[in-house]
């Protein structure tokens, strides 16, 4: 059965040959991410089921980047516990004051996700890093622990909408411009529970920053993740960031979409988002 990016990554993941749209699956995971706000929540459930151990030191994140520094006792108290959480179990990815940064920018940049992974994050965002040809998607609390605990989580297999790129950006538009057009045009929840697949020869064009701000917001449409082919610009990346193994998936040529939508880049123009509420 022929199958988009998504599917052939979910598929490769829960060990199974092929996986078709609303199909239920466990797959396995290659990173579990959470920040100062969530991971706490997470670390609770984690102790209160009974679990003492991590699956993998080395495939979980944990990046303090809202409030470290601390605005207050209670952000102390929430970094504090991540910090012992993480000293107690040897989370080699632990990022602190001092090392930290925008987690979602900071994990691409030390090589930690890239082509093929299956990453989790409780945090809706984590969806950026489908810039790499990974299918990543933001979790709760909730599984972020189990994801912990397992290195598993279940998935509802999602369609997808194919955005094929032609054209060249103009002088001054960058890939939030893209985005912001395509959310305008498909609604805030244009791609409700599906996957954005990126792709065509206007995407070559872009940088490998247009592309992470675009995945960055394709939960903004409401999707489940974004995605985009690998190209040598996209392996460049992940060489130049220190990733190592890059495991390419390219959708079938006749995958099915719920929608195929062209986005002629030389028509982008500049654009903001007007408040909807």
């Amino acid at each position: 059965m022929p199958m988009t990016m998504t599917q052939k990554i979910l598929a490769a993941h829960a060990g199974v040959e092929t996986v078709s749209p609303g199909d239920l699956i466990r797959v396995k995971l290659d990173m579990v991410l959470g920040n100062d706000i969530t991971s706490p929540v997470a670390i609770n459930e984690f102790e209160k089921a009974g679990f003492t151990e991590v699956f993998d030191k080395n495939k979980i994140s944990m990046v303090m980047d809202h409030f470290v520094p601390n605005k207050d006792i209670k952000a102390a108290q929430q970094a504090k516990q991540c910090r012992c959480f993480a000293g107690c179990h040897g989370i080699v990815n632990y990022f602190d004051a001092g090392d930290m940064g925008i987690e979602h920018a900071l994990l691409p940049e030390k090589g930690l996700v890239g082509p093929g992974d299956v990453v989790i994050g409780a945090d809706s965002h984590t969806c950026t890093y489908g810039a790499l040809g990974a299918f990543s998607t933001g979790v709760g609390s909730t599984d972020m622990a189990a994801g912990m605990a397992t290195g598993e989580a279940w998935f509802k297999v999602p369609s997808a909408i194919r955005f094929n790129l032609t054209g060249t950006l103009p002088a001054g538009c960058s890939g939030k411009d893209v985005i912001l057009t395509i959310i305008g045009k498909i609604g805030v929840d244009g791609a409700l529970y599906q996957s954005m697949e990126f792709g065509g020869e206007g995407m070559h064009t872009l940088s490998m920053d247009d592309r992470l701000c675009m995945a960055n917001m394709a939960i903004e449409a409401g999707a489940k993740n974004g995605i985009f082919e690998v190209d040598e610009k996209t392996l460049a990346y992940c060489e130049e960031h220190g990733f190592a193994n890059p495991r390419v998936y390219a959708a079938d040529a006749d995958a099915e979409y719920t929608e195929v939508i062209t986005i002629n880049l030389s028509e982008i123009v500049p654009t903001v988002a007007c408040p909807h509420l």
